[in-house]
């Protein structure tokens, strides 16, 4: 089994650290009567926020280093890896399509963040290894669990958005914190096994 190398764990770790600090950083820089729970992630990089620039570079360094864990990850599978990685490439091009002005269409922002979130749902039900896996998150009942739990909260954002839910912003955030909490914990089960090994 291929090793994966310790920066893994950095790119792993930087990704929801950057995520939360950017979204944090960035609606402290909105205008008074910005609600996290009610307004999306993608508001606070598109063109009527105020400082768009923050959340931006915060999904640009989101998106290395979702690419940057899918190529340090080498003990999972190659498909689970392929797909982790094309979110990461999804979350780029959601920070290069922001919201356009209210009132606008978005269709090509929609279509990358949906990208993003899906495969960084799913990449887990493509991860396993075997049953014998040292590294516990590549077992395929853990992988599968992963993944259907990732599925759940992306379909719970999802829903918010289709039916313009008033906790559409709390969804997508608690939807992204998983998505990208998972690839850390995989990364450090990787790590685990490979120290004990």
């Amino acid at each position: 089994m291929s090793r994966m190398p310790s920066w893994g764990l950095i790119t792993a770790a930087a990704a929801p650290v950057l995520l939360v600090a950017g979204w944090t950083l960035a609606a402290r820089l909105q205008p008074e009567g910005f609600d996290s729970t009610t307004q999306t992630i993608s508001a606070l990089a598109g063109a009527d926020a105020t400082r768009p620039w923050v959340m931006t570079t915060a999904l640009v360094g989101v998106g290395f280093s979702q690419i940057g864990t899918a190529v340090a990850i080498r003990p999972v599978a190659r498909a689970g890896r392929i797909l982790f990685g094309a979110g990461g490439v999804c979350t780029l091009l959601v920070a290069a399509n922001p919201l356009p002005t209210a009132g606008q269409s978005a269709p090509v922002h929609a279509v990358v963040a949906a990208g993003s979130f899906a495969a960084l749902a799913a990449w887990p039900l493509l991860s396993w290894q075997g049953r014998t896996s040292s590294a516990w998150a590549l077992r395929p009942a853990v992988a599968i669990a992963a993944g259907s739990a990732l599925a759940i909260a992306t379909g719970w954002f999802f829903a918010a958005v289709v039916t313009d839910a008033q906790k559409v912003g709390l969804a997508e955030r608690g939807a992204a914190v998983a998505l990208n909490l998972w690839p850390l914990a995989a990364a450090a089960s990787i790590w685990k096994a490979q120290r004990r090994g």
